[in-house]
């Protein structure tokens, strides 16, 4: 009997170990493309971690560790929180939102008014918003063919240049120039970054709830090395984290979106 029981829990162990396996496979951030950069991570300045962390994991992350570095993880993406007090939500800055696929539209907008978030209507009847706490807006989307619940898409730009700056992420990121819909949009690979032209300068993104947003680069030392030739000015230099195999740097573009460049942001299982 004893036996039998141990058979049934371990049957029941690997039942749910496939799922989180499988699940951690999905959440990987895409292949590199030829430039070797990839998207990377959200970095949050919030004011409760606890609330944040709870809305983040009930929109579908799963906390996950580096080091001592603490992420959440989406497919496509890691979430990153620091505690501070931000100076605005991301309506105001040049990054007016971040957007993610879902499969089911319904059943997020349902869990939106069950858990009391903050939305507001989309623009046509496949996708709304969601405000997280300190008003970071979220642009949900439903499509259908994805293999997960939620996947990152893209990162929405409000500037006066828009094609000046999809040029310039071309240039300095191997994103590929082309449309989304009706907007001018630049694609690299596990995100879609979308321009919209607005009439005046809006606030960078350094100190607001979404305070910068993350590229993973692999080869990050030479590829800092190259911007730095090009003429590029770093916020941060090349920095290995300390007992750490992961690598970091900063720069802001031109129209004040803070920018963080890692190598290894990732635990091993995540690479």
């Amino acid at each position: 009997m004893l036996r039998a029981m141990n058979r049934r829990l371990l049957f029941a162990g690997l039942c749910f170990a496939m799922p989180f396996t499988s699940a951690l496979a999905h959440a990987q951030l895409a292949p590199p493309g030829e430039a070797g950069v990839v998207m990377g991570h959200l970095h949050l300045a919030v004011r409760d971690l606890d609330a944040q962390r709870a809305f983040w994991s009930a929109l579908g992350g799963t906390p996950v560790q580096n080091g001592n570095l603490q992420l959440i993880q989406f497919p496509g993406t890691f979430v990153m929180l620091r505690k501070a007090e931000p100076t605005g939500g991301t309506v105001g800055s040049v990054v007016n939102h971040v957007g993610f696929l879902v499969k089911s539209l319904k059943e997020w907008q349902d869990k939106a008014q069950a858990s009391g978030w903050k939305t507001e209507a989309g623009t046509n009847p496949k996708q709304f918003y969601i405000l997280s706490p300190d008003d970071v807006r979220i642009e949900m989307t439903e499509d259908a063919a994805i293999a997960t619940p939620i996947r990152m898409h893209h990162i929405h730009f409000n500037v006066p240049a828009a094609l000046e700056m999809q040029a310039w992420y071309a240039k300095t990121f191997g994103a590929v120039p082309g449309k989304r819909g009706p907007f001018d949009a630049a694609d690299l690979p596990g995100v879609n970054l979308t321009f919209t032209k607005v009439d005046s300068a809006l606030a960078g993104t350094k100190g607001r709830s979404l305070d910068h947003i993350g590229f993973e680069v692999k080869n990050l030392e030479e590829f800092c090395k190259k911007l730095e030739a090009g003429g590029m000015k770093l916020d941060r230099p090349f920095t290995r984290l300390p007992n750490s195999a992961t690598a970091i740097a900063f720069l802001t573009d031109p129209w004040g979106t803070y920018i963080e460049l890692t190598e290894n942001l990732g635990p091993p299982a995540a690479r």
